[in-house]
């Protein structure tokens, strides 16, 4: 591991506000070294639209790492298909923004960068544009053949996991499985414990069913799969409490003796995550051979170039990689 972290950055969809939060915490100091794979062209001409100065200069893995500097950025450059207006989804660009993630992937895969950031995509796009892509999660585990991942979002001090991520409603119930319970819980412990030198960490679960379940009358799941899952993982020396209802468990009663919140599905816990810290929560992918933290939010279009972003959720995301690493 070198003593300066080399992070690498994806800016996500190019019409988004990926380029924009990107060039301005590049007007910071960061104690690590920042890339970024990107369009340079992209870059220079957003910069002069956020009137943002920002010099380039080339990724060398020749010369040893060095501390980010304000108004510099390492670039490793790929080119768009087509020109980039900020705010104007172009499919005919698809195609590069799954070539940078793949690449910045890569980089981190063969230990050239010690983590990766990833920016906001436009998912719609993508697949209209016949590419299946449902999530950085689940593509970043085909990439990079993780036998099971797990969305761990950070906000201060909470950590909420999803046991599901992008997945419609209706398909959640059949998602919520014995095995699968297992395996993402205890993922969750290891990485806990690894990640976050967390020894015995304390992992509250959430039901699926509104009030969990009520002793059966509001569905069945917590009594015929995730109570006996949980007794399981309690035999194995896992400290786990639940199923609970998820509509008070975000309540200062469990928080203040959890480390981390297990939720079934991905708005029983993003409404709170975002609540509590839209511009300063992280995703983590957990279960990766590379570390992958992204923002929290979406493409914002309609902010694209106007110099009204806030950067905060990105500048968590590279402070919460540089922990990590």
């Amino acid at each position: 591991m070198p003593a300066i972290p080399r992070i690498i950055i994806t800016p996500g969809e190019p019409a988004g506000i990926g380029p924009d939060i990107v060039l301005q915490i590049a007007q910071k100091q960061w104690p690590a070294e920042l890339s970024v794979v990107c369009d340079p062209v992209l870059l220079l001409e957003r910069s002069q639209q956020l009137q943002l100065p920002i010099q380039l200069l080339d990724f060398d893995l020749q010369q040893s790492a060095a501390l980010h500097q304000p108004g510099v950025l390492k670039i490793i450059p790929i080119k768009l298909n087509a020109s980039c207006q900020a705010g104007q989804l172009d499919p005919v660009n698809a195609n590069y923004v799954i070539q940078c993630l793949e690449l910045a992937a890569d980089y981190c895969l063969e230990h050239k960068t010690q983590a990766l950031v990833t920016g906001p995509v436009h998912k719609a796009l993508l697949n209209d544009a016949g590419i299946s892509f449902s999530g950085h999660t689940e593509f970043l585990a085909q990439h990079c053949h993780a036998e099971q991942t797990l969305m761990l979002f950070v906000v201060d001090k909470l950590k909420v996991a999803l046991a599901t991520t992008h997945v419609p409603l209706v398909d959640v119930p059949k998602k919520i499985t014995h095995e699968h319970l297992l395996k993402t819980l205890r993922l969750l412990h290891h990485e806990l414990q690894d990640r976050f030198a967390m020894p015995n960490p304390h992992i509250v679960v959430c039901g699926l069913n509104p009030h969990a379940g009520e002793a059966g009358h509001l569905g069945q799941e917590e009594i015929n799969i995730i109570t006996p899952t949980l007794n399981a993982l309690r035999s194995e020396n896992i400290n786990v409490t639940g199923p609970l209802p998820a509509d008070t468990i975000f309540t200062e009663k469990y928080l203040k003796s959890a480390d981390a919140i297990f939720a079934m599905y991905h708005d029983q816990a993003l409404p709170v995550v975002k609540y509590l810290g839209f511009d300063r929560a992280v995703n983590v992918t957990l279960g990766l051979p590379i570390i992958r933290t992204s923002v929290d939010h979406g493409t914002a279009l309609d902010l694209a170039g106007t110099g009204k972003t806030n950067p905060g959720s990105l500048a968590a995301a590279i402070q919460m990689a540089i922990f990590l690493k």
